[in-house]
């Protein structure tokens, strides 16, 4: 009895470990139990059932069925063994088999079984049900069962999900947790037909990871990506329910088609295999178009011999399932040749796809329709299909996003209607310009789901893929995107997200875990939305530009680098102390979902913003300079030891040559530069206030300390503390004591030691107000008097606690030391309209609590004349105590229009007074959209009158659809350059 309980336990355990991410309605049948007459025996004593396959099914279902007996076998260490359906039947049998071509799953289908009958003539559906008496003998069958060859590896996999395999198994080293039987609750399931019906990866800038890993390992043969590295991928995409692959298309990587096995390869598992929007027909161009022979790759000077170049492919091409990428673009990702405007590239590639079909039609199928076909509308692309391009009904249109993972156009009500539907191209990782992000995963789930969801309501569900540079380290979005692709009803509820990230990490690392690593994670995802670590050179490419001192403010709302650095050091730790946690045969993949994007994103920070500490705190006389150059360094040290250990010693050596941790070998990648920096040690020692000034390189000392200087000025609402740093110049040692004038002036230590060992060069002292001492009545100002080595230093403090009788009642936001900041999910109020909205939108945006023009299908507002009158308003309260003219700013997701027929505005009135219409459009690659995607937002500023003190409301009006307000802030003064988010002034 003893044993059983014992053993129960350990079943409801694993169960907690690995809840469904099929993003379907929880299901109780057919998960795992303890032994009992009603559950099925997978596994018992040893004994495993057998697993039965037709052999006139496609031979994907084989695959499925031998990939399922080496999971049991991971498991268990029992095999089952793999027979054919003729065989005999056990007691106890897995039945797997696609309806209309096994001849077990018709019968059963036959005699009454619904939930088979009802999967005919449906896309990649399937069931799994056990059934009792099968084919009316004793004993019970498990049956798997698809509506097409798909579904039924779908169904498959799934089953090895239940049993707690997860589809990272291989790819992420996520290793089955071992236990000794296998018995799941009788009952049935069937799957729903997917969200998406073309579900897929694009494989690109392959050349730093997923190409020299594959020719070291998996296809040491032909030295490159090749079949037994395909059948990996395959194998991860029908796990994660996908269909489609974009092969690796770069330089370094021969064309897909040119090793025989890779497109076998993808007919033995089922996938359909297309190309990217830059290479039409199946081509690869980059490795197959051979100018010196062939000639240009311009139809307009040379159209006999592309004509051939794509005929080829079509007719060799013709019987393995493809979505052929229509139209035509350069070589490489580049604008057509000989087109010299939009409208004549739209005339000839009216017909190009008339020849592009009309091969189609030869070597496909005579009706072209029955083919998958693509038309991307990437980059310069877009303005050709807005030139007149006629596109046929039944091709899908493809929206890319910016490349940035903001979705460029969505579909009108009239283009959502052609037959053929519509679909995105999505990226989770970049080569190009502004920026490179190919080292991290750094995309925030909430922008993914905010993006894709928008396409979803829009209805764009033909065609999903994502480019996901080299599948590591991207894990996560890649499950993100194809759980949504697969069953998006969920996801239309932005708080669904980070519930979705803890089932993953529970799937992974078992419940215990789950909400610590997902916070961890999610805290990433924030910091890198911020400024992704790539991003922290604030360098560009195309061209290249070296890298500079970033935008974050060392001297203002609390040290804003400071805080960033403080953040990741707390992940950091974090990590830390959960990796002993992990359970063995989980620790390799703790180091590759977790640990190495964490504290890999960590160390770019640090050498960055200790680089910059460096230089500014050299400025200031500070000692402490060599101390954060050499964290700097030591931080790009730490870098190449743990991407040394990814390539060396992970999974036993699994991941060699996967991971760079310099693509391209930027300027970012590099190790921090060596700089002058001459302090004057004579000064002994000083002192730094918060709020002493951004640097002025016109001055000739900007830094030089007054003998008094005076920190912000506090307030019972906004900052409640500020610092004041008190640090070494030269190498003697000081001892100091610090004096208040006041009992409310609470400082945090009154007396210290500073040397000049490393981290003893300075000392950071937090000041702050007890407003239970401080007087009611008048402002306060107190001094504190610093002392040390015969130098006396002085810092001012004023606090305004006094406050009128109407301030004293009023709750929300105040101007603190001339500004005034806002989180716009944090409104006053707001008024819908019976059409449209502001709606909050929860964990999206910088503040976490964005706010979004809603419905996304809605007509613009086009009478912007009765603005007020007509549309929706959100309101935001604030308190002024000065007069001044204020300068709002306004912060917005950097989204693009809708569609063609919508724009990016919103309407902005002060009390009363008139309302001014914004747009935050912008075109092309622009300098200002450049900007824009490098730090997640838009900004509109806004100059208004002269308004006294009191009480006034902001007012922000909705006139397109999709506008999404993250953040604002009013200038009445006082406000200081911060690259993030400034803390709100609210008065609770």
């Amino acid at each position: 009895m003893k044993n059983c309980i014992t053993f129960l336990l350990f079943l409801l355990l694993l169960q907690a470990q690995y809840p469904s991410l099929a993003q379907q309605p929880a299901e109780k049948a057919l998960t795992l139990v303890a032994n009992s007459p009603e559950a099925f025996p997978l596994v018992h004593n040893r004994q495993a059932a057998a697993v039965y396959v037709d052999a006139q099914d496609a031979e994907v279902v084989r695959v499925a069925a031998e990939a399922l007996v080496k999971d049991i076998h991971s498991i268990t260490g029992t095999t089952p063994a793999l027979r054919g359906a003729t065989e005999p039947l056990a007691s106890y049998s897995v039945v797997v088999g696609t309806l209309g071509h096994s001849k077990r799953i018709d019968q059963l289908a036959a005699g009454g079984a619904s939930q088979l009958a009802n999967l005919k003539g449906q896309w990649e559906t399937f069931s799994i049900s056990v059934v009792d008496k099968p084919f009316g003998k004793a004993g019970k069958a498990l049956v798997v069962a698809g509506s097409d060859r798909r579904g039924t590896a779908f169904g498959v996999f799934e089953l090895s999900r239940r049993l707690g395999v997860s589809p990272w198994s291989w790819w992420a080293d996520v290793t089955p947790l071992p236990q000794p039987n296998l018995y799941l609750s009788a009952g049935n399931y069937v799957a729903q037909t997917p969200s998406v019906k073309y579900r897929g990866l694009f494989l690109n800038d392959e050349d730093w990871g997923l190409q020299p890993w594959a020719a070291q390992n998996l296809d040491q043969e032909v030295k490159d990506i090749g079949p037994n590295t395909y059948a990996r991928i395959f194998e991860l995409l029908l796990r994660l329910k996908a269909n489609l692959i974009w092969p690796a298309m770069h330089p370094s990587t021969k064309a897909f088609f040119h090793y025989p096995g890779n497109p076998k390869m993808a007919d033995r598992y089922a996938i359909l295999v297309g190309t990217s929007h830059a290479e039409p027909m199946l081509r690869n161009n980059v490795d197959e178009w051979q100018e010196p022979t062939m000639g240009p790759f311009d139809y307009f000077r040379n159209q006999p011999a592309v004509y051939s170049y794509w005929d080829q492919r079509a007719k060799q091409a013709g019987k393995l399932e493809a979505m052929y990428s229509l139209g035509m673009r350069g070589v490489h990702d580049s604008g057509m040749e000989g087109a010299k405007t939009p409208q004549e590239a739209a005339q000839m590639l009216g017909r190009v796809l008339t020849d592009q079909r009309d091969i189609l039609r030869r070597h496909v199928a005579p009706d072209v329709t029955r083919v998958p076909q693509v038309f991307t509308a990437y980059k310069e692309v877009l303005d050709v299909y807005d030139a007149g391009l006629k596109l046929p009904d039944d091709v899908i249109l493809a929206w890319p996003d910016d490349n940035y993972g903001y979705i460029s156009r969505l579909s009108t009500a009239e283009e959502q209607r052609r037959p053929g539907g519509t679909g995105v191209y999505y990226h989770a990782s970049y080569w190009g310009r502004p920026h490179d992000y190919l080292w991290l995963g750094s995309t925030h789930p909430a922008l993914i789901r905010e993006e894709m969801m928008k396409a979803y309501a829009l209805k764009t569900d033909k065609l999903w893929v994502m480019n996901v540079g080299d599948i590591k380290p991207l894990e996560y979005n890649i499950q993100l995107f194809l759980d949504m692709a697969y069953h998006a009803p969920p996801f239309q509820q932005s708080q669904y997200v980070p519930q979705h990230l803890e089932q993953w990490t529970a799937q992974i690392f078992g419940k215990e875990h789950a909400a610590a690593i997902r916070d961890i994670l999610w805290k990433y995802y924030d910091l890198a939305f911020e400024r992704r670590p790539e991003f922290m050179g604030w360098s560009q490419t195309e061209p290249t530009t070296e890298t500079r001192r970033t935008d974050y403010n060392h001297f203002y709302y609390g040290d804003e680098a400071q805080r960033r650095l403080d953040r990741y050091a707390a992940l950091e730790q974090q990590v830390q102390q959960l990796r002993p946690l992990i359970s063995p045969a989980r620790a390799d993949a703790f180091f590759e979902l977790v640990y190495y994007p964490v504290v890999g994103a960590s160390l770019m920070n640090q050498k960055f913003l200790y680089q910059d500490k460096s230089y500014w705190y050299a400025q200031q006389n500070r000692a402490s300079a060599t101390d954060y150059a050499d964290l700097a360094r030591q931080a790009y040290v730490r870098i190449e030891q743990e991407t040394e250990y990814y390539n060396q010693q992970l999974a036993g050596g699994k991941w060699r040559g996967m991971m760079s941790m310099k693509p391209r070998d930027l300027p970012v990648y590099q190790a921090p530069a060596a700089t002058p920096m001459r302090v004057d040690t004579t000064q002994v020692w000083g002192l730094a206030p918060e709020g002493l000034g951004v640097p002025d390189s016109t001055q000739l000392n900007p830094f030089k300390i007054k003998r008094a200087v005076a920190l912000p000025t506090f307030y019972p609402w906004g900052p409640q503390t500020y610092f004041v740093d008190v640090f070494l110049s030269g190498r003697q040692a000081v001892a100091w004591q610090a004096k208040t004038s006041a009992k409310w002036l609470v400082i945090s230590a009154k007396k210290g030691r500073l040397t000049s060992a490393m981290g003893q060069k300075e000392q950071r002292l937090q000041v702050g107000i007890d407003w239970s001492k401080a007087p009611k009545r008048g402002g306060l100002v107190g001094k504190i008097t610093f002392k040390g080595a015969g130098k006396t230093l002085q810092v001012t403090v004023h606090a305004a606690p006094a406050m009128s009788a109407e301030l004293q009642a009023y709750e929300g936001f105040v101007e603190s030391n001339g500004y005034v900041s806002m989180f716009a999910g944090n409104y006053s109020r707001k008024t819908d309209k019976p059409a449209s909205s502001w709606a909050p939108v929860a964990d999206l945006g910088s503040t976490g609590k964005a706010v979004q023009a809603q419905p996304l299908q809605a007509v613009p507002l086009t009478d912007t004349a009765n603005v007020q009158q007509s549309a929706p308003v959100v309101e935001y309260d604030f308190y002024m105590l000065t007069a001044a003219a204020p300068e709002v700013t306004v912060f917005t997701l950097p989204t693009h229009e809708i569609t063609r027929l919508t724009r990016l505005r919103y309407g902005i009135a002060l009390d009363n007074g008139p309302i001014k219409i914004v747009d935050f459009k912008t075109v092309g690659r622009s300098e200002e959209w450049k900007q824009n995607v490098l730090r997640n937002n838009a900004q509109r500023k806004v100059k208004e009158p002269l308004i006294t003190p009191g009480r006034h409301t902001l007012k922000l009006y909705l006139i397109d659809p999709g506008v999404t307000l993250d953040r604002i802030t009013i200038n009445l003064g006082g406000l200081q350059q911060a690259y993030g988010t400034i803390p709100e002034t609210k008065k609770q």
